[in-house]
This record gives structure tokens, sequence and C-alpha cells, in this order.
């Protein structure tokens, strides 16, 4: 028997590590080939365990290589938008400097006194 302490109120609990199903005041003796089976069975359980826990990293793997390409992507798209934006603005400026080219060259957009003309 295993004692184990109970953490909430500090009392003991007593647990079997027999199998109570054989008789309930003596521990089951199993023959070899039951221990054989208990260990392939713990081997196969750690197994799944194992298997599962392999399959877990890989899809989490593959989500975090996913993931970074998708940041790839994201980044290479920030980098031609910006290299966009600067094309525009540059252009933008050449216009805004020729549409002030035209302005001040017709008659239309010299500036005026407009103090005189106001009541």
């Amino acid at each position: 028997m295993e004692a184990e302490v109970d953490e909430d109120d500090g009392t003991f609990t007593n647990i079997s590590l027999a199998d109570d199903t054989v008789d309930s005041g003596s521990a089951a003796l199993y023959t070899k080939q039951e221990k054989e089976l208990v260990i392939m069975n713990c081997d196969i359980d750690g197994d799944m365990e194992n298997q599962v826990e392999m399959e877990e990293k890989t899809r989490l793997i593959n989500q975090v290589l996913e993931l970074q390409h998708t940041l790839e992507d994201l980044s290479a798209r920030v980098d031609a938008v910006k290299e966009e934006n600067l094309k525009l603005k540059s252009e933008n400026q050449v216009l805004g400097q020729y549409i002030e080219n035209l302005m001040s060259a017709s008659s239309v957009f010299q500036t005026t006194d407009t103090k005189g003309k106001r009541k």
C-alpha cells in the first residue's frame, strides 16, 4: 500500500497497489506472461502518447513554418507598397511643380489685390 497526503486538509489516503478483485486482503501476483502483457500495454500506451506528441509537434512546426511564410509574404508586400508610395510621392511633387509653373505663367491665376474690391 502507498500512502498519499491530501494537501487540502493534511489527511492521508491509502491507495492499494494490488488488484482488489483477486483477494481483498492480499496483493495479486502476476505470472511472467501477465507482467509482459502489462509492460507491453505500457509500451503501447507510451508509444501512442509519443506518437500523439510527435503529431502535435509536427502540426505546430508546420503551423510555425506557414506563419513564417505568411510573414515573409506580408513583409515583401509592405516593401512593395513603400516603394510604390515613394514613386507616387515623387510623381506628385513633379506634377505639383508643373501645375505651379503653369499657374504662375497664366494671367488667370495672377495674384490680384482683393482688399480694394471687398466691401
